[in-house]
């Protein structure tokens, strides 16, 4: 008699289980959700200047530019991902040649750049970031500083094939 009551129990639970959660989550394995693709931000490509030379660092230095760069989906890192960064700095402006330079991420898809300190332009103080090689698509970025004092700067790319 008990084997009969718990078998029952067995099915009660389970029918529950599939109105609550639907029999794809009994038969399909949990997995992590993919990492979406970064867009493109509003302003981003202004004054960019394609082919910037790979360089140690812009100017004189003083100011950090750095983050990373991952592949959508998986979210793996991406080594050797070129890297492009420009500015108002207290070194020139940044639609001029020499505000603009580029780098390579490392094996574990970070990139890092000393430039000279952002400075606002149009009342805000902001860099500008780009991706622009041909295996993922062209992502431009234009994060904002929470104060013109800061001394470094962080964007973070996830780029998707092209």
């Amino acid at each position: 008699m008990d084997s009969g009551l718990v078998t029952r129990r067995a099915v009660l639970a389970a029918g529950g289980a599939i109105t609550t959660t639907g029999i794809a989550s009994l038969i399909v394995p949990a997995s992590a959700k993919s990492l979406a693709p970064t867009s493109s931000m509003r302003g981003g490509s202004n004054n960019y200047l394609p082919g910037a030379p790979v360089v140690e660092r812009i100017g004189n230095g003083g100011f950090l530019m750095s983050g990373t760069v991952r592949r959508a989906g998986d979210g793996a890192p991406l080594a050797g991902q070129r890297i492009q960064v420009w500015a108002h700095t207290t070194e020139g402006h940044e639609r001029d040649p020499h505000s603009h330079g580029a780098t390579l991420t490392d094996e574990n898809g970070r990139f890092r750049l000393d430039m000279p300190q952002i400075v606002p332009a149009f009342g805000q103080a902001h860099g500008h970031l780009a991706y622009d090689s041909d295996d993922f698509k062209t992502v431009f970025l234009r994060p904002v500083m929470s104060s013109s004092k800061d001394k470094s700067l962080e964007a973070h790319f996830i780029l998707e094939p092209a």
